[in-house]
């Protein structure tokens, strides 16, 4: 079974990894000093960290605490998509560990938006040597039909989900609303949208203290993990950039 602690403590390629500095908390260098690690540069210029990135001088990035506001617009425009699409690695203190999408709030909001996050995410999840069961959440559960319409388009919008990636051989099924039994059976959670699956990271990382290495970026051909500037210690998610990137080059 994928864990954390297996990724934290496996062997690190030899890459080059970039890291976003946003703040003067220090956060950033004292995680870098931590990790200890050859190849690993900190940029305090959204659109230098991007630029090499993307020219190759170096293999992977990690947003760091620099402002989402200034990064990721760079980001974008570079990899010509109109929004991205991430995936969050979580751990709870007390649970086994689960990949969550989608988690910004201008992603995921129809199917066929969700089947692509659902594609890209399987095929991340193998090169890390994870599971691959799929839950598809919902609004309620199929008994609650008819009690409200926003409620019935997530559940009807699950099931096709479901129905389609089922016809594709993907291992999944309609989770409904329990989270609470889906987070123990499947490998990836779907959230009904953005909106619902980032207030679930927040709950579960800010709230509930749970373990998130970050956010790799899925739609996009260079090794990206987004992350929160909350965050008081970086390397988890200089690891998994690092090994993404090692697994790629």
């Amino acid at each position: 079974m994928f864990t954390v602690k297996d990724l934290l403590h496996s062997s690190l390629p030899d890459v080059r990894v970039g890291i976003g500095r946003g703040t003067s908390s220090g956060h950033v260098e004292n995680s870098v000093r931590t990790l200890n690690k050859d190849g690993v540069r900190i940029y305090g210029d959204p659109a230098e960290l991007v630029d090499d990135l993307f020219s190759g001088r170096i293999d992977a990035a990690v947003r760091g605490d620099m402002p989402s506001s200034a990064l990721l617009p760079v980001l974008k425009e570079r990899a010509g998509v109109e929004e991205l699409e991430r995936l969050v690695i979580m751990e709870p203190p007390r649970g086994r560990t689960f990949f969550m999408a989608p988690v910004g709030i201008d992603e995921g909001w129809t199917v066929e938006e969700k089947h692509s996050i659902v594609v890209r995410s399987i095929a991340l999840m193998k090169e890390l040597g994870a599971g691959t069961r799929i839950a598809v959440m919902s609004g309620g559960r199929s008994g609650d039909k008819g009690r409200n319409k926003y409620v019935d388009r997530t559940i009807e919008d699950a099931e096709e989900l479901v129905s389609m990636l089922q016809k594709e051989g993907y291992d999944s099924y309609h989770a409904e609303i329990l989270i609470e039994s889906a987070v123990e059976e499947a490998d990836l959670i779907i959230a009904p949208d953005g909106i619902s699956g980032n207030l679930i990271f927040r709950a579960l990382h800010f709230l509930g203290d749970a373990v998130a290495m970050g956010a790799p970026v899925l739609n996009i051909d260079k090794v990206f993990v987004d992350t929160s500037r909350v965050k008081t210690d970086y390397m988890d998610s200089l690891i998994l950039a690092m090994t993404l990137a090692g697994g790629r080059g």
